[in-house]
């Protein structure tokens, strides 16, 4: 499979709606738009992730598209997160589109979140070079509640640990 990135597009938003308000896929997330997702607050929170992203691609897996990956927020300080629609996952699109990402973003460090229980995104991560940092809890709205969330860092250059 050829997992490549490029802009969003708006013909992107409504394929990026569907795919994270998956049920499935908000649970194992845990963070993303959070609470009853329509598409007017859909819309709400991707502008927002607009305004704070230095790199907003979309994952494409043999040209259609498998959602998003971005690098957020101010600098040194900076996240990376990605949503990959339920249909292409364990078959290393995150993977290939993290990497795809680091190599659009070389600033370092930068960081990552992600649910403790959520094994597949934490592996994922820990390919691409990020390392365990620290351990916090927080409100997780694809959950409704605090839970266990695991605080990764990339340093040094794309690829080096």
């Amino acid at each position: 499979m050829e997992i490549a990135l490029r802009a969003v597009r708006d013909s992107d938003l409504p394929v990026f709606h569907r795919q994270m308000t998956d049920p499935e896929a908000v649970r194992m997330a845990a963070f993303g738009p959070g609470g009853p997702c329509g598409p007017e607050a859909f819309a709400v929170y991707w502008q927002r992730l607009c305004d704070t992203s230095d790199v907003l691609r979309t994952v494409l897996a043999d040209g259609a598209v498998a959602g998003t990956a971005a690098v957020y927020g101010v600098a040194g300080e900076r996240e990376v997160t990605y949503w990959i629609d339920r249909a292409y996952w364990g078959r290393g699109v995150a993977t290939a589109a993290l990497r795809g990402l680091l190599t659009e973003a070389p600033e370092r460090p930068l960081y990552a979140r992600a649910a403790a229980d959520n094994t597949a995104s934490l592996r994922v991560l820990q390919k691409c070079g990020f390392r365990e940092a620290a351990r916090a809890r927080g409100f997780a709205d694809g959950r409704g509640r605090e839970i266990d969330e695991v605080v990764l860092i990339l340093e040094g250059r794309t690829g080096e640990r």
